[in-house]
């Protein structure tokens, strides 16, 4: 496909929710991935949750409805509870996405892994491989915030 044609295709909108443990000091900790279930497009692979739009739907309804859907966890409501924070648009061969990152502070419920997918609390560098594409700018957002130096991630390979 050429450039020109992946340019014109319209993005899917993603809502995409960035669990993130806190001490009693507020400090950020360790964050939430989870592998892409069997059956979809990069299978496996190591992602924040979270998923598409639905018409109407704002993103943070969006990952609202989204993480109930995949992790059986409510979301709290407040900025104390869920702020946006990036936005990356990602041309994979299959779609082009617009990915809407929040970070997410407050949750109630157990994980339940309701598309048999894995979870895994990581920090820097994870050690879970492979990543999704898409989870790589979150991984070097988290280490220019958080002051890391080296690498985010392993490549599968290594």
């Amino acid at each position: 496909m050429s450039e020109a044609a992946v340019g014109e295709r319209t993005p899917v909108e993603v809502a995409v929710g960035v669990l993130i443990e806190r001490d009693d000091a507020g400090h950020e900790g360790r964050f939430l991935l989870t592998s892409r279930p069997e059956g979809k497009v990069y299978a496996g692979y190591w992602e924040f949750p979270g998923g598409k739009l639905e018409a109407g739907e704002s993103v943070e309804d969006a990952l609202r409805r989204e993480l109930h859907e995949e992790l059986g966890i409510t979301i709290g409501h407040g900025p104390d509870a869920v702020q946006p924070w990036q936005q990356l648009v990602m041309d994979y061969p299959h779609a082009r996405v617009r990915l809407h990152f929040c970070k997410v502070f407050a949750w109630t419920g157990p994980f339940e892994m309701r598309e048999a997918q894995q979870m895994a609390w990581q920090a820097l560098p994870v050690a879970v491989v492979p990543v999704l594409p898409g989870t790589i700018p979150v991984l070097q957002w988290f280490a220019e915030e958080r002051g890391h130096t080296g690498p985010t991630h392993r490549d599968a390979g290594t």
